[in-house]
């Protein structure tokens, strides 16, 4: 006899609560995942386990740890307990299967984390670090050693560097100072000479012996510092801006095949910042430059010059004519958040807004115009661990902040949005809004970036 079930209007509505609830098992347990990877990365042990009542396509917490992307083993240094590795099939065993492209519908459930109840609670919880003083512990130990291992200091830095160790780690992370303790105070000493006699030769002669071209380069580093993080009032000071002058000025002369390109001034803050720290104390908002003596001056300015340089020898087309390696970043990230969250994606299209419009500003500078300065350093932490794979994962982290405020752009038409992207509302984020945004670019970069077809051009 048929089966007339489908026909029964009761058997519908139940048919209907089922599936329903099936959504909300499968929107609660990606929910879940994105937890568990953002307190892996934050040293904090993965909070309760997943539901395992039925099997969904979600990604598998172990392929997250990918030996093709070696930076997201920073969770496993950065204090989690010595069991983790042990627990984690128990913990995750519903999650065997990584996302496909047939689930990535499911990928806008983490995309407003501003909005989204469960991330609110991830919120309240990630911004104290229980295992602060182990992870201390385990930079001290790594950076102890008479030939520090970069990979480890990598792994740790990528989750946050003590602010006091923050020097230290950024010069061994960018290869500006030597992994063998024994040569470093030479070398950076011999370095730092070397700034000198670039600015006595670059910057400290008169505008006749420079060629025109230079004169206006000059001319517009000038114009330029002042405006420098304007809502900081150290950049305000005549003696920071005089640095930054001597610094930029010099890159530019020493780098000619892109010279001086606006933005690169916001690049040399964070520098200068984290240098300035090992002879100031308390808050930026009380450092002076005229309490320091013209060698630590110098000093502080070749460390940024150098540092700077490492950074950009790895973006070299990022500054270069007409800037093709930030064009063929913005390319990738629209595409990249067209796969994520297509309803923002075809939003923006049909309002006729281009990425370049405002992602351009963002390669550009790194996000330092995006974010509280306070949070830039913390940021950069995580951009330096990455080292080479830095302009790739810019991608990823992008798209996680674009897409914080998914909701909010999908009703906004053209003229909004343009206001709404260049004005975000981040004056008020602490490091738990940023933790979030890295921790999901960290997972989407997992899920996505040994995808064959992802990002083809």
């Amino acid at each position: 006899m048929k089966n007339d079930d489908n026909n029964n209007p009761e058997q519908q509505h139940k048919n209907n609560n089922k599936d329903n609830t099936n959504i909300g098992l499968i929107d609660s347990r990606f929910n879940q995942t994105l937890i568990n990877v953002q307190g892996l990365l934050k040293g904090r042990s993965i909070p309760g386990k997943i539901l395992s009542s039925q099997r969904v396509d979600l990604p598998d917490i172990s392929t997250l740890y990918s030996p093709t992307y070696n930076r997201s083993l920073s969770y496993n240094t950065a204090g989690t307990s010595d069991h983790t590795s042990e627990t984690r099939e128990d913990e995750v065993h519903s999650t065997s299967k990584p996302i496909g492209p047939s689930n990535e519908n499911k990928l806008k459930i983490s995309t407003s984390p501003v909005e989204n109840s469960s991330e609110l609670d991830l919120k309240s919880s990630v911004g104290g670090r229980a295992t602060d003083s182990v992870r201390v512990m385990k930079f001290t130990k790594v950076l102890s050693e008479t030939m520090v291992i970069l990979e480890k200091l990598r792994e740790l830095a990528w989750s946050g560097v003590p602010d006091y160790m923050r020097p230290t780690v950024w010069r061994l992370l960018l290869g500006y100072a030597p992994p063998n303790s024994d040569r470093r105070e030479g070398v950076l000493k011999r370095k730092r000479l070397e700034y000198l006699e670039c600015v006595s030769q670059c910057y400290d002669i008169p505008d006749t012996e420079r060629s025109d071209d230079e004169i206006n380069m000059l001319r517009q580093i000038a114009v330029d510092c002042p405006r420098t993080v304007p809502d900081v009032p150290f950049f305000q000071q005549q003696l920071v801006q005089k640095s930054l002058e001597r610094i930029l000025y010099t890159w530019a002369i020493r780098h000619p095949a892109s010279g001086y390109v606006q933005g690169i001034n916001d690049l040399v803050t964070p520098f200068l910042v984290v240098f300035l720290s090992e002879h100031l104390e308390g808050s930026i908002d009380n450092w002076s430059m005229s309490d320091l003596s013209s060698d630590k001056i110098s000093s502080i300015e070749a460390d940024c010059y150098w540092c700077l340089s490492k950074l950009l020898d790895g973006m070299q087309d990022h500054y270069t004519f007409a800037q093709p390696g930030i064009q063929r970043l913005v390319f990738k990230l629209k595409e990249l958040v067209r796969r994520i969250d297509e309803p923002v994606s075809t939003h923006m299209e049909q309002q006729g807004l281009e990425f370049l419009q405002f992602a351009f500003r963002w390669f550009n500078c790194l996000l330092i115009r995006e974010v509280p300065f306070n949070l830039v350093t913390r940021l950069w932490d995580t951009y330096l661990a990455e080292g080479d794979a830095l302009p790739d994962f810019l991608i990823y982290i992008f798209a996680s902040f674009l897409l914080t405020w998914s909701d909010k752009i999908q009703k906004l038409d053209f003229q909004e949005l343009v206001m709404f992207l260049q004005h975000l509302p981040t004056e008020n984020w602490s490091d738990q809004e940023l933790e979030i945004v890295l921790s999901r670019a960290f997972m989407w970069h997992s899920m996505f970036n040994n995808s064959p077809s992802h990002l083809s051009t």
